[in-house]
């Protein structure tokens, strides 16, 4: 299992980025997918989720409204765009799964809201 991110970088507040995932080595349209992300001096919190076949979404209270999380099955690929961004957005965000009761993470990207 591999998860790769991209798009992270740094913004302005108010803002506007789309991070992607690129998964490989299991049946990605058979699993669930989650965006997390971790402020320094903070613990890793979970921003998004979205079910398998991407019809079931949700969000943390503090994205909720201005990210939003999305997949293409066909490219293996999980989407996390998000807008309004502000300064207290700024972490590293991580893509994960959980398969056959193994967590799996990404590297992270990461996003700095600043101006």
């Amino acid at each position: 299992v591999q998860l790769v991110e991209s798009g992270g970088g740094l913004v302005r507040p108010g803002g506007s980025l789309r991070l992607s995932c690129a998964a490989s080595g299991f049946t990605f349209s058979s699993y669930a997918m989650s965006w997390y992300r971790q402020a320094p001096g903070s613990e890793r919190e979970l921003v998004a989720s979205i079910s398998s076949a991407g019809g079931s979404t949700n969000y943390a209270n503090s994205v909720k409204g201005r990210f939003t999380i999305s997949r293409d099955n066909t490219k293996n690929t999980v989407y996390l765009q998000m807008n309004s961004l502000k300064p207290e957005d700024t972490a590293v965000y991580y893509c994960y799964t959980w398969i056959g009761r193994v967590n799996y993470w990404g590297k992270g990207t990461l996003v700095t809201v600043s101006s």
